[in-house]
């Protein structure tokens, strides 16, 4: 255990996100979603609904904002807009830790392809059907305004 970390972030999940450089991407899938066969790096967080996973990840993890997408969404079929509740979770939890970044949906083979693609894919068990996000990584910016590299000491943040 240690401070101020969310319990579910798990050894091998902290070192996963901590190994990941900016815009590489992470996946959060649902328990019918495919992982073994789509995933480069499985994470399995077996007994764990997909929200409180996704909240333990954005409390660490920063998101991309060099692109003006960095966030996706699974949809529901191929019903682009379609809303079930699992997806108002899933928009409302990353608002809370990423109010000016949307989540943007992807039909079928556009979010598997881009899940296969990932750096990682955590496994969860979550039950409800369309219940998968990706994360694209973004930067920790240093502190310092103006800073220019070899000015920053690159373990203060």
């Amino acid at each position: 255990m240690l401070k101020g970390l969310d319990p579910l972030l798990s050894p091998e999940l902290l070192a996963t996100l901590r190994a990941m450089g900016h815009g590489d991407e992470i996946a959060i899938v649902d328990g019918n979603y495919p992982g073994v066969e789509d995933a480069r790096r499985l994470i399995r967080l077996d007994g764990h609904h997909l929200i409180p996973v996704l909240n333990a990840v954005l409390s660490v993890m920063p998101i991309d904002d060099f692109v003006p997408e960095a966030i996706f969404r699974s949809t529901v079929k191929a019903e682009r807009d379609k809303l079930d509740p699992v997806h108002e979770e899933m928009i409302d939890c990353c608002a809370r830790h990423e109010p000016h970044r949307q989540v943007v949906p992807l039909v079928g083979q556009d979010f598997y392809g881009r899940v296969r693609a990932a750096h990682a894919l955590i496994q969860t068990s979550e039950p409800r059907l369309y219940a998968n996000i990706i994360l694209r990584k973004g930067v920790i910016y240093p502190k310092e305004a103006g800073a220019q590299p070899g000015d920053v000491d690159p373990f203060v943040y």
